[in-house]
């Protein structure tokens, strides 16, 4: 990769995404393999909003490669508390680790922290903006399944507070595919996301109905309401719930569909769906792992 953090998947050009996913694809035929390859390395963790599989995922690659994590703890622990600016908090971080990893609520946080420290920097999901390391296990798990070229993919939710839509959206403007959002009217993407990607020359299309689409679908991207979002408890009631999959609603959809879901999810994919052969959610939360490691490993070369 050509950049010192990663911030924002507008920065990745295809030819930046393929070579992550080739070697990603190294990675993963056996991950345990690698211990040799940035022993003693340290990755600072800075999370500011909870995590399991992007947390666990950076903390298990890093080991992989031969390093270790140091870890900020939970805010309520830490200097946070006492008022310490997040600035000052990742310039102190810095000091004890070669990368950072960070998570927070606020948009545009991961931006401004690359401002102030100098070792490699990795947005982990700042608000309702981006998160592009979970971007690149999608395109991972796309590309492993489907394909990334001559793709016809749907993306259904909140697609209006949905950081890991942002993500995606933007990143498959590099390939040969057709995108259709599917979510409540209230939930359709910013105003600010759809000029940007009709910008890059998207094919953008919008449903507030999954029916109409889903026999056309290679991909199915489904994500939860983001509750924690919402400024107004009333409209999430409203929304949630309303748009679900079980296995009555793919009775439509190709057997070689793709379902995927970054995960956690609430009920807007039924267990039930869990043992078709379309779903590769649980095999999507894996390939963070590998992926991230390429990430690392890029990172951390380029810094040595």
């Amino acid at each position: 990769m050509r950049h010192d953090h990663l911030i924002d998947t507008r920065q990745l050009s295809r030819e930046d995404i393929e070579a992550v996913l080739d070697r990603a694809a190294e990675f993963a035929d056996d991950p345990s393999s690698f211990g040799d390859r940035h022993p003693s390395a340290l990755l600072g963790l800075m999370f500011y909003e909870p995590s399991t599989r992007t947390k666990m995922s950076f903390e298990t690659a890093m080991k992989r490669l031969g390093g270790d994590v140091v870890d900020m703890g939970p805010v309520e622990s830490s200097s946070v508390k006492k008022g310490e600016s997040l600035a000052d908090t990742a310039r102190v971080i810095e000091g004890y680790a070669d990368a950072l990893v960070l998570r927070h609520p606020s948009q545009g946080s991961s931006k401004l922290v690359s401002e102030f420290v100098d070792v490699p920097l990795l947005n982990a999901g700042d608000g309702a903006g981006h998160h592009p390391t979970q971007t690149l296990l999608d395109l991972y798990t796309i590309r492993e399944n489907a394909g990334l070229d001559d793709l016809t993919i749907g993306i259904m939710g909140d697609l209006k507070y949905g950081r890991t839509v942002h993500s995606l959206a933007h990143a498959l403007t590099n390939f040969d595919a057709s995108q259709h959002f599917v979510s409540p009217e209230s939930l359709q993407l910013p105003r600010s996301v759809r000029y940007d990607l009709h910008e890059e020359g998207a094919q953008v299309r919008e449903h507030t109905d999954l029916d109409a689409v889903l026999p056309s679908l290679d991909v199915l991207y489904v994500t939860r309401i983001q509750r924690e979002r919402f400024p107004d408890e009333n409209e999430y009631r409203e929304i949630a719930g309303e748009y679900q999959i079980d296995r009555e609603t793919l009775a439509s959809a190709s057997d070689d569909l793709t379902i995927m879901h970054p995960l956690p999810r609430v009920d807007e994919i039924a267990p039930e769906v869990d043992d078709t052969e379309q779903a590769k959610y649980f095999e999507q939360a894996h390939n963070g792992v590998p992926v991230r490691m390429a990430l690392l490993d890029q990172l951390l070369s380029n810094d040595e």
